[in-house]
């Protein structure tokens, strides 16, 4: 990092991108109004620091290395209506559950990065939607228009620019203060109990998981003589999809006595499907940034696109600089993810293997309702592990869309919920998550992998 990464992007600049083509932008019709946005933007403090940013990518140098492991887990889209205490709270504590059961599992440091503070945005298949002969545009999310099928909502406005941001904001504000205030003590473990652990099948087992952490603290305070303090504090990062080119830009700074750029408005940015054309402008925009990086990859990429990515985003082939997040499918997996492998090693790549375990494996009801079966999340998510053993290597981390409510959008798991359950508490505008049980079932079965070898 430092000296040797800002040299070599001493060709680019926050707005370089322009240059480019650049997907997946929305068309306002006043571009006057998004200006006068995206320079109060500018102008507002910046949401991450630089010192953050920093430690990120320093553990996530120690992911590629096998010496830790990435969750990465949150919203689909972010909806400005669920910036509220609970919600916040209950992802929270969804993400500190999973972790604890990955550390028994995986004996080594678990990342936790959050698809919060910043995720209001979303690639869409078509610009326009039509529906009983009505053509609007479409549903971006909220940090661009409104999911309601009305010109009025539809219609991009750079006002939400400036809340997306206010709202970001309001969520790492209060996220810091819960970390900050011990609620995120492992000294303290039931702060972070969700109510429903009290009668899931899962209870018993996430209690003696807590319990093994406890003793592990009791003990080692004991042979020490003092408090292991460190254990009162656990980091968080946040990560969103750098989509919206603008409110990128408009965040991207640089700091007293760092050298480079600096994305301030999350610790993480990544370029999706839709956008990581090596010649396009996401491309070009998270090559100068001092950030960690990550590209997802589908099973179409093309080796050439490979190499192009580790040369641009990664020259110095430094560990910890870029994620490679594969989504494939779990039917696609065993074919797709040898070859992604190969591909990044004979270009010297040392990148972050992270498995979405989601993207690939949506499915259509006969009713039309967007979902995803637990089971196959899993198996995407075992092969991974199992592949990347084969070929020498080591998975290093799992990317998930969950929320901590009690959503009906994904069906399987332990409890069994099927299609006939989907339209009980159905909340996402764009993709199925796992709800909260879900996600700590997949939580358990991910440890049980590690612990019998799969790491």
């Amino acid at each position: 990092m430092g000296t040797e990464s800002a040299a070599a992007v001493s060709d680019w600049t926050p707005d370089s991108w322009r240059r480019r083509r650049a997907l997946q932008q929305p068309e306002y019709p006043d571009p006057a109004a998004l200006d006068r946005a995206l320079a109060e933007l500018r102008r507002l403090p910046p949401l991450v620091t630089s010192w953050e940013v920093v430690m990120l990518r320093e553990q996530m140098a120690e992911a590629a290395a096998g010496r830790g492991f990435v969750l990465q887990g949150g919203d689909c889209a972010e909806r400005f209506a669920d910036c509220s205490s609970p919600r916040i709270t209950n992802m929270l504590k969804v993400l500190l559950q999973m972790s604890l059961v990955l550390v028994v599992g995986a004996q080594r440091p678990v990342i936790r990065i959050g698809r919060f503070g910043g995720q209001y945005a979303k690639p869409r298949s078509a610009d326009f939607e039509e529906r009983g002969g009505a053509r609007l545009p479409s549903y971006r999310g909220d940090l661009v228009n409104g999911a309601e099928f009305s010109a009025e909502a539809r219609t991009p406005d750079p006002r939400r620019l400036l809340r997306g941001y206010e709202r970001a904001g309001l969520t790492l504000n209060f996220i810091r203060a819960l970390v900050k205030g011990g609620f995120a003590d492992l000294h303290h473990p039931e702060y972070f109990d969700l109510d429903w652990v009290r009668h899931s099948p899962l209870a018993d087992e996430y209690h003696r998981t807590v319990q093994t952490i406890g003793d592990s603290l009791r003990f080692m305070e004991h042979v020490l003589g003092i408090r292991a303090g460190a254990t009162d504090r656990i980091d968080f990062f946040t990560a969103h999809e750098a989509l919206h080119l603008g409110y990128e830009e408009a965040q991207t700074r640089q700091v007293p006595r760092r050298p480079g750029w600096f994305n301030l408005s999350t610790h993480f940015p990544w370029a999706g499907m839709r956008t990581g054309d090596p010649a396009g402008a996401h491309v070009e925009y998270l090559r100068g940034i001092e950030n960690p990086v990550g590209v997802k990859v589908g099973p179409d990429f093309k080796r050439d696109e490979v190499a192009r990515w580790i040369e641009i985003l990664d020259p110095q082939r430094s560990p910890g600089r870029l994620s490679l997040i594969h989504r494939f499918g779990a039917e696609r997996i065993a074919d797709a993810l040898p070859g992604l492998i190969e591909a990044a090693r004979a270009e010297g790549g040392r990148p972050v293997w992270i498995c979405d375990a989601m993207h690939g494996n949506t499915q259509t009801t006969s009713g039309g309702v967007k979902t995803r079966r637990f089971e196959d999340v899993y198996s995407e998510v075992e092969q991974s592990f199992d592949i990347h053993r084969a070929t020498g290597g080591e998975l290093g981390g799992v990317h998930l869309e969950l929320t901590g409510e009690n959503v009906t959008e994904c069906t399987g798991g332990a409890r069994g919920q099927n299609h006939a359950d989907l339209g009980r508490a159905y909340e996402s505008e764009i993709d199925p998550r796992l709800n909260y049980e879900q996600s700590l079932e997949l939580a358990f079965l991910i440890a049980r992998k590690m612990e019998s070898g799969g790491r």
